[in-house]
């Protein structure tokens, strides 16, 4: 279902390069506060062997992912747009075009999980290079798509 004749849906490059700016911003955002209260790089402290249990019982580790998470759902929820988005000029919305609402910005950013697999968002952009509307799993749960503003 188009949400409406005006709007054009957006590509899988428009897509990416918004995701790239937003975790550019997460860098610049993260980098300054991991050297502050660790003294050291976020990945790699010289008190830790390189363990996975270490990146999740982390409590720097845990704030970054809840921030990146809490960071896509309440923006995309509220005003449909992240930074990436705004600046490359996409916005989500639902398909009759309204501002998605929490349930489908929660939906919608829970199955970014099950799009990034099995590695490298294969899934996603499988979905958004064969899809009409250039959804992914996520959008198509959510009733939501991406476009350009």
């Amino acid at each position: 279902m188009p949400v409406s004749e005006d709007k054009e849906y957006a590509g899988l490059m428009h897509r990416i390069y918004a995701q790239l700016i937003d975790y550019l911003f997460f860098c610049a955002v993260f980098f300054p506060v991991t050297r502050i209260v660790k003294g050291t790089w976020l990945m790699y402290a010289s008190d830790h062997d390189w363990r996975w249990d270490w990146i999740v019982f982390d409590p720097l580790c845990l704030a970054f992912l809840i921030f990146i998470f809490t960071y896509f759902i309440v923006l995309e929820s509220f005003w449909g747009i992240t930074i990436g988005k705004l600046i490359i000029g996409l916005r989500v919305v639902k398909t009759d075009g309204s501002v998605p609402g929490i349930t489908a910005g929660i939906i919608r950013n829970l199955l970014r999980l099950i799009d990034g697999l099995p590695a490298l968002q294969i899934t996603a952009i499988t979905l958004i290079l064969v899809t009409t509307e250039n959804t992914r799993l996520g959008d198509i749960a959510a009733k939501t798509r991406v476009v350009k503003t």
